[in-house]
């Protein structure tokens, strides 16, 4: 009976239908780990998730990010790219939600929707700083965006994200915390191993035709 069992459920998961009775039943199988009861458990709970599409691991992260913040009674916190063209803010509102929707595979591993929630681990992505450690995919704690204050909206963005989340527009720098830092003295008005982390900017190129309808495609002259 049980071989039938994960026998429907492989034919579910093939097709993308599988239910929550599938997703509690693979709850209970870790390769190699026979004492596991549940991946909900610690410290399953917390184990990194490999994913074979940077689609997938931005579904987990959303998901993990708002779970994250409900448990801790935050509001969630979603930090919205800015994405201009020849160097002049885009206006369409229709262009602005397609654009903010694009795989980071598409935009040069930036998200146009990056939520934070204070404690989270972070991985810097960039060499900011190599002399001081700063590098490419070392593991952070965040602890909080620093942004301009006018900045804040609630204006929904997407259907994936709650109905009270605050979305930041104008985001300043992220402080993270890193226990084995190599600066010497504490920045300026700063706890001892915060480091501030600056905005960057990222050019890539994408068909404006593939992401809007055809009667809403830019008319030229």
């Amino acid at each position: 009976m049980e071989g039938s069992r994960y026998l429907q459920l492989l034919e579910c998961l093939r097709h993308g239908q599988c239910n929550y009775d599938d997703y509690e039943l693979l709850l209970t199988r870790v390769v190699g780990q026979l004492s596991v009861g549940s991946l909900c458990d610690s410290p399953w709970n917390k184990a990194p998730i490999l994913v074979f599409r940077n689609e997938v691991r931005t579904q987990l992260n959303n998901k993990a990010a708002i779970h994250n913040a409900a448990q801790l009674g935050h509001v969630p916190m979603v930090c919205v790219a800015q994405d201009t063209c020849n160097g002049k803010p885009i206006e369409d509102p229709i262009l602005i939600k397609k654009l903010l929707k694009l795989s980071d595979s598409k935009t040069e591993h930036l998200p146009g929707l990056l939520p934070f929630v204070p404690g989270m681990p972070v991985i810097l992505t960039q060499n900011i700083a190599i002399e001081l450690g700063l590098i490419n995919g070392i593991n952070r704690i965040f602890r909080q965006l620093v942004y301009q204050a006018y900045s804040v909206s609630t204006d929904v963005l997407s259907e994936i994200f709650p109905k009270n989340t605050q979305y930041i527009h104008r985001p300043l720098y992220a402080l993270i915390e890193i226990a084995k830092s190599k600066i010497e003295s504490n920045l300026e008005e700063l706890q001892p191993k915060l480091v501030p982390i600056p905005v960057i900017e990222q050019t890539f190129r994408v068909n404006i035709s593939d992401i809007l309808p055809k009667d809403k495609e830019p008319k030229s002259n």
